[in-house]
């Protein structure tokens, strides 16, 4: 139960969990739509391979925004676990359910989705390019793709170190070593 005192702000970033989670899931078939629309509209339009560059960007933004939301919904989750929940609730349920059982849920950034659409979108440069296009197409289709895995790793530990940081702001004396600090 979130304190007496606070009923409002609690009230207020559980919407806005629900807001974000929601926007998440109308951006995903929007950006698929844009980026086959894309895919579409470069392959009949334009005879250079060169021009999968397009759709590759509307697939790095739509991810980009996903990740985005995904990020700030699972922040404001562990403020509320810290702040709201001391004595439980849903945030704690929700991240000992992941802690126990790990890879049991959707995937939250839609990330094998948006894999495999970066490798069909490398389609027509690989079935029409020359080799300039082949690698300078190639090297940016697998820099999506790395991003995209790296996003997911940094995702799968982000709300224990968000709770980690929460925690420590909240107890200022019991300063928790942040593994992204620099120096």
């Amino acid at each position: 139960m979130p304190p007496s005192n606070q009923p409002a702000e609690y009230e207020v970033l559980r919407a806005t969990i629900r807001e974000r989670g929601t926007v998440r899931m109308i951006l995903l078939p929007v950006t698929f739509g844009l980026w086959a629309g894309a895919a579409i509209a470069t392959t009949a339009a334009v005879a250079l391979p060169i021009a999968a560059l397009l759709p590759l960007l509307v697939l790095a933004a739509g991810f980009e925004a996903i990740y985005a939301l995904h990020v700030n919904v699972e922040r404001i989750g562990r403020y509320i676990q810290v702040f709201h929940e001391p004595d439980g609730g849903w945030e704690h349920v929700a991240m000992e359910f992941g802690q126990r059982f790990p890879g049991k849920g959707p995937d939250a950034l839609f990330s094998g989705l948006f894999l495999v659409a970066t490798a069909l979108n490398y389609l027509p440069v690989a079935l029409g390019g020359a080799i300039p296009e082949l690698v300078a197409a190639g090297l940016l289709h697998l820099l999506l793709a790395f991003h995209i895995g790296t996003a997911r790793s940094r995702a799968s530990h982000q709300r224990q170190q968000d709770l980690e940081r929460f925690t420590a702001l909240k107890n200022p004396m019991n300063r928790v070593s942040d593994s992204t600090d620099a120096g």
